[in-house]
């Protein structure tokens, strides 16, 4: 049985992942982190991973990035694979990342939906087939209690488009400091935030007198704790240190 520690378990995702591994029988979830703690799981909780000194075979992250430092140690120290399935890291973090995987094998991406990662990979079609004569906007929605703006998911989808478009590309975010017209070589990428939105994403070709979008509404988070658990099935059997991410399982 596959033995799962899930770190940021007090959150509304970590209660999901724990409900999904309630009802699979291939795991176990052995032990949570949570900065708060709690009494009040079928699993103990510590609120820091130096204090878990028991066997796991991999560890789902879905807590926030102030929590990356003690996690990356903990993965290194005691060889446990890692899924990093929280956003909003700052440049130095993503570089700690990269480190870390030298040592560990780490699964990471700012979307762990198979949806989105097909998305990405028919993003990276049109754009090379439209980017050179079409513009590429990017419109992203997500709930009100979403920090940080605009979502590594958008980020990931501009990341897509510009490494296929052929050309050189420029992000713009917003418009509202902008007074100039549309230069060819920017992404645009606009965010929104209200109400209980899950997640929605959408790609926008503009051509002359044409236009083609491209769209991936997530109606619950389940979808992305299904994905992290896939994910740690996967990397639970990798043996050997590196970086991994959602193209793994949707090829």
């Amino acid at each position: 049985m596959l033995k799962i520690i899930i770190s940021g378990c007090n959150g509304h995702m970590g209660r999901v992942v724990e409900t999904l591994c309630a009802n699979d029988l291939a795991v176990e979830v052995c032990a949570g982190f949570d900065i708060l703690g709690t009494s009040d799981r079928e699993f103990p909780v510590y609120t820091s991973p130096a204090q878990f000194t028991s066997e796991a075979d991999a560890i789902i992250d879905f807590s926030s990035p102030a929590a990356l430092d003690g996690l990356l140690e903990f993965a290194k120290t005691r060889k446990i694979p890692l899924i990093l399935a929280t956003t909003g890291y700052a440049p130095d973090q993503e570089a700690q990342v990269g480190a870390a995987a030298l040592e560990v094998p780490i699964f990471r991406s700012a979307n762990m939906s198979l949806g989105i990662n097909v998305l990405l990979e028919l993003v990276k079609k049109a754009a090379s087939v439209l980017g050179g004569s079409y513009d590429i906007e990017i419109v992203e929605r997500h709930h009100r209690r979403k920090v940080d703006a605009p979502s590594g998911t958008a980020l990931m989808i501009a990341n897509a488009a510009a490494q296929s478009c052929g050309h050189k590309t420029e992000y713009v975010y917003e418009r509202h400091s902008t007074r100039s017209p549309r230069d060819k070589k920017e992404i645009g990428i606009s965010a929104v935030r209200g109400g209980t939105i899950v997640g929605e994403h959408e790609i926008i070709f503009a051509g002359h007198d044409e236009i083609m979008e491209i769209k991936h509404t997530a109606l619950s988070r389940e979808i992305f704790a299904q994905g992290a658990l896939e994910a740690a099935k996967f990397i639970s059997g990798v043996e050997k240190p590196g970086l991994y991410d959602m193209s793994y399982l949707v090829k």
